[in-house]
Order: C-alpha cells, then structure tokens, then sequence
C-alpha cells in the first residue's frame, strides 16, 4: 500500500480497513448506515455522535460524488445486512417522519357540522304506562309514526392534546357543540296538515384519536400539502330540551333530558407547515355521537283558543340518532 492510500483510509471521510484490534462488528451498525439516509437533517444528537465516532467528521462536498453515508462504508459493511438490521433500520426511517420540532403538540379549531336527515320514534311503540308518544302503526304518508327532519348546521369547537412518533399522531380530543335545532314533521295527519316539530339540543364529546401522517410514510406529497388519515373512539354527552309539535288546534311538549353514549369519529385532511411548529389542519369528519333520547317525564297537550283545560301526559322516552359530516379547520403547535 503506497502512503498515498494510507493516509486516504485515515483521512476523516474513510473509515480504516477492519484489523483484529478493531471492536467487534455490530449489526446495529448496519441498521444505522441503512437508515442513514432518514436522518433528520439537524438537530439529533444521537445522530451526529454516530456518524463522527464511526465516520469521523461527516462533510459535504463528497468524493467522486458518493454521499458521506455510503463513502464511509468499510468493505466489511458490504455484506448482506441481517433481517432484523433491516427491520431497524426500517423502524428508524419510518420514526424519521417526524417534521416539527417536538413531540408533544396542542391542537385547537374550529368548523361546521351537518348532520343528516333523521327521525324520532319510539324506543318501545307497543308501552301503555308509559304510553309511547308516537305508538305502533303508520302515518298519513305511509311511514312508521314519527317526527322525521334535520338538525341543521351547527358551529363546533375542539382541542386536542397530542403525542407524534413517526407517522403516527395520538390525540385526546374535546369537542363542543353549542347549539343544534331539529326541524321536522310529525306524521300523525295527512302530509298537508299542520304537525310542525323542533326542538334545540347540544353536544359535548371526548375521544382519543389516531392520525396517520401519509407524507411519513414516504408517499407522494402534493406540493406543501401533507395529507392525513384518522379516526377515534369515545363519549359524547347530548342534552335535548323540550320538543314542541305543533298541530291545528293544539301544541304538544315533550320533555327534555339527556343522555352520554358511545361515539366514533373518522377523518381525512391535509396539514400545511406554517413554520418549524406550528401547522395549519384542514379537514373533512364524519362523526356519529349514537343516539339521542327524550326521557320518560311529564308532557302535556295545550289547545291555544284555551277551549279546554291543557292534558297532562305520562310519555316513554323517544330516540334518535346524530350523525353526520363536517369540516374543521385548525392549528397544531409543536412543543
């Protein structure tokens, strides 16, 4: 070997042929050049004293073109790597997806949900004691007796507390919803006669969340947008207030309760780095918060000419569901 050679294996970019006074090779270290080229690009101590203890001094300008990560490499390192350094190294690469400057994060937002058309009905038509509110049979357009309508659009805030690792994102959420209104129609005349019904009802919800980063996971980013996948699981509270229904010649009020059930959530987005911490989330969700119940209590039937004395009721507990999609927009900050 000229003295040409021997100063390049001792140069800072090239690591010296193995020799018996060498310690002993590790498979880790395969794993780790494997999963070099994931690193994050700064800041990762564990990292940085990796390369310089088995590499040296890592520079940029590169020999003949080749990387510092493969110019590095001795001959040993050459061999085929074992299956459990490729594993680690792909646990690494895929832990590498980590953008933002911390792992823990606090995420608020706002948006608009829209829930779907839905309908009151029993939860037992056939109760006499109670007596069932709507009662076994069909209506005047066919249908079981019910009181069929929408919630409309209701305004939501959130916030989440959140933990990142890799592509991986795991989130207690809170979510309030202040103020829903059901508009419908009961069907216990003809589909031309006066049987309006409504009611005003809010929601509040915890779940814990998992979200998927897609750009994490090395799959196409369109431009700055960084898409992503979730879904959780959890509880929501609803509390419903009185139902009016208003017919011809008479106004029925049912009364309100509330209720805490199952609830599920599932989402799609795309995320928007505004800086090193804090990322702007753009949403679409489907939620549903199960269902939402009047309890058995005390109604009454009012006539409004006041012809008649108003007619106290026992009534059984009627059911709906509330589900449906919406939007959110949001920040993440990274802490």
């Amino acid at each position: 070997m000229s003295a040409g050679s021997a100063d390049m294996d001792r140069s800072p970019g090239w690591r010296r042929g193995r020799s018996l006074s060498d310690p002993p090779f590790r498979p880790e270290d395969t794993a780790l050049r494997l999963a070099l080229p994931c690193a994050r690009p700064a800041g990762n101590v564990a990292w940085t004293a990796f390369r310089e203890e088995s590499y040296g001094t890592p520079v940029g300008d590169g020999i003949r073109g080749v990387p510092w990560y493969l110019r590095s490499m001795s001959r040993d390192t050459a061999r085929p790597a074992s299956p459990a350094a490729l594993a680690l190294a792909a646990a690494m690469c895929l832990a590498s997806g980590v953008a933002v400057a911390g792992d823990y994060y606090l995420r608020g937002g706002v948006g608009l949900d829209r829930p779907g058309d839905e309908a009151f009905t029993d939860t037992d038509c056939s109760s006499t004691v109670p007596a069932a509110l709507y009662g076994c049979g069909a209506g005047g357009d066919g249908a079981p007796y019910r009181s069929a309508g929408r919630f409309g659009t209701v305004p939501a805030v959130e916030l989440g507390l959140g933990y990142a690792i890799g592509a991986v994102r795991l989130e207690a959420l809170i979510e309030y919803r202040p103020h829903y209104t059901f508009e419908g129609r009961a069907n216990f005349l003809a589909p031309d006669r006066r049987q309006d019904v409504s009611a005003k009802l809010s929601s509040v919800s915890g779940m814990l969340a998992g979200f998927v980063d897609l750009a994490a996971l090395r799959l196409p980013k369109p431009g700055p947008f960084a898409p992503f996948l979730g879904a959780g699981i959890g509880a929501a509270h609803t509390r419903i207030g009185k139902t009016a229904m208003t017919f011809p010649a008479t106004t029925t009020t049912v009364p309100g309760g509330s209720r805490t059930g199952l609830a599920w959530m599932a989402t799609a987005g795309v995320a928007v780095a505004l800086d090193e911490r804090v990322t702007l989330d753009l949403a679409w969700r489907y939620s549903d918060f199960g269902e939402i119940r009047t309890p058995r209590g005390p109604g009454r039937v009012v006539w409004r000419d006041g012809s008649r004395e108003p007619l106290p009721l026992d009534l059984a507990p009627t059911k709906a569901r509330l589900r449906g999609h919406g939007v959110r927009l949001s920040l993440r900050y990274a802490f």
